[in-house]
């Protein structure tokens, strides 16, 4: 079967901005399986560019393929721009099957096949064993009632099968990495780049985040296998840096351990850059001169908020303690630390924007990241703000980096001023400033300046798309009333919505 991948141009900052762009590890991950199984199978990254829907539209349509598969790993803010390219390949293409993958698509199914009727096929949860075995059905014209993971349209009924087992065996199906052009590819400081995966899931339940349901069970790579992959990456394809894509690839000590001891073995000079929790580094003050001997450049710590009342009721699991003990030892073995923080857990007043400035001033991380509380349907923290107010109903700003939901103390402009603020006295700092400048590592020199550079246009940029782009509600829907109902998880919809096998689109 002829088969196109399609990876959807997305609207984020993280996107648009930097001059660099990642490879869609998802879709690159489901086509290694397809490729095996004799199909014909391509790729067309829309980000470069990025492509317009027509552009899009058209190189579908030269390509002929008997079935579209779409999906992003930013799966909530690129749905509207999925349903706009599914619209026109309908129309250019109405004999191929167009088939939907992704986080969004998972729990937002029952609406999406109600209201876009150009996809067919909706995959949940993991995609490689699921979509191999869509595709062989819809093939061989078999039913695909016996498919588990997939939600579909059948004349006027939606149809939803059983939740697909896990993989457990990582490395059963290949990533295909013959789809891209690795020259295209780039990060880092315009350094030849992937995105790869050594485990899935994240052992920890924080309620603001859906890993923990979406994947089910923390599980890893065979740490040789995996070595020897990234290994073959840069003998082959000149790859220079690997983003790790894993919520907690640290989480087994163990599996970890074995993992940088078997890529330190393989003598390949790669950077790795990745997140991580600082607990993890904590316990692993004894080995993180591997990390470094292994090429690890940089860690994002999921810090998120610096009150220790917040990070009980969000169910992080840290301490403070451990967070600034975390960033001492990265530092102490020139490993760059990111601290992330989360504004919108609580509704902020000024003097708590003004505690968690002071707080990140002496974590003293090397980079920091501000990000804005972006409640998903299916996570357990959307249940205690089901009631708050969005203020952002533009479903392509739900990517972390906008204000979507109102505080009762502070005006939209107000949050904005103390996050640009903060992200000003953090990365201007005369400590951050002498870092940059007098590193003894001039790699890490140069991949500071490089953050510096993409971090100023961002500033800029949001600031401007704030006061003349971006339209915000005032007095508007609840969160509840904006998404709905809020879910436990995947399978309460899907039992919710069906009340058995079927429901009929009204």
């Amino acid at each position: 079967m002829r088969i196109l991948l399609i990876n959807p141009p997305h609207p984020s900052i993280g996107s648009r901005i930097p001059h660099e762009h990642l490879p869609p590890l998802g879709l690159l991950a489901v086509g290694g399986p397809l490729i095996d199984a004799g199909h014909d199978v391509q790729l067309l990254d829309a980000e470069f560019g990025p492509l317009s829907i027509g552009d899009i539209v058209q190189q579908a349509a030269a390509f002929a393929p008997q079935a579209v598969l779409i999906g992003h790993s930013g799966s909530t803010s690129g749905h509207p721009c999925v349903a706009e390219v599914t619209r026109g390949i309908r129309a250019k293409l109405p004999e191929s099957w167009i088939v939907y993958g992704g986080v969004f698509p998972t729990y937002h199914w029952p609406e999406i096949l109600a209201e876009e009727p150009q996809i067919d096929i909706i995959v949940r949860g993991e995609g490689e064993a699921t979509t191999s075995r869509v595709i062989q059905a819809l093939e061989a014209n078999l039913p695909l009632n016996t498919i588990p993971g997939i939600a579909y349209r059948k004349q006027t009924a939606l149809f939803a099968t059983p939740r697909a087992p896990l993989i457990r065996d990582l490395d059963a199906y290949r990533v295909g990495w013959e789809l891209i052009e690795h020259r295209r590819y780039s990060y880092w400081g315009d350094r030849r780049a992937v995105v790869a995966q050594f485990s899935r899931g994240c052992p920890h339940a924080c309620n603001y985040c859906g890993q923990h349901e979406f994947w089910q069970q923390w599980r890893h790579r065979d740490p040789q296998k995996f070595a020897a992959e990234l290994a073959w990456l840069y003998r082959t394809h000149g790859v220079e840096v690997i983003n790790f894509a894993d919520e907690n690839p640290t989480s087994s000590r163990q599996a970890w351990r074995a993992f940088l001891e078997a890529l330190i073995a393989e003598h390949v000079p790669l950077t790795l850059v990745g997140s991580t929790r600082a607990d993890d580094i904590v316990r692993d003050a004894d080995i993180l001169h591997l990390y470094k001997q292994a090429g690890v450049a940089r860690f994002l710590l999921g810090l998120e908020n610096y009150n220790e009342e917040t990070l009980r009721k969000i169910r992080k699991g840290g301490t403070i303690a451990k967070d600034r003990e975390a960033i001492r030892l990265l530092r102490r073995h020139d490993i760059l630390s990111m601290a992330t923080y989360v504004v919108g857990f609580e509704e902020e007043m000024q003097r708590d924007y003004a505690h968690g400035l002071k707080q990140l001033l002496s974590y003293d991380p090397d980079q920091i990241q501000l990000l804005y509380v972006t409640p998903h349907r299916w996570t357990p923290y959307f249940h205690g703000a089901a009631d708050r107010r969005v203020i952002q109903t533009d479903q392509q700003r739900w990517d972390y980096k906008h204000q979507v939901l109102a505080t009762r103390h502070l005006p939209p402009w107000l949050v904005l001023m103390w996050v640009k603020l903060i992200e000003v006295v953090m990365q201007l700092r005369p400590r951050s400033l002498l870092r940059v400048i007098t590193h003894p590592d001039p790699a890490i020199r140069d991949a500071m300046r490089w953050y510096y550079r993409i971090g100023q246009r961002v500033w800029f940029y949001e600031i401007w798309n704030f006061l003349f782009r971006e339209k915000r509600q005032k007095g508007g829907l609840t969160l509840r009333e904006f998404w709905g109902a809020p879910q436990k998880n995947e399978t309460e919809v899907t039992e919710s919505v069906l009340k058995g096998s079927r429901a009929t689109i009204r």
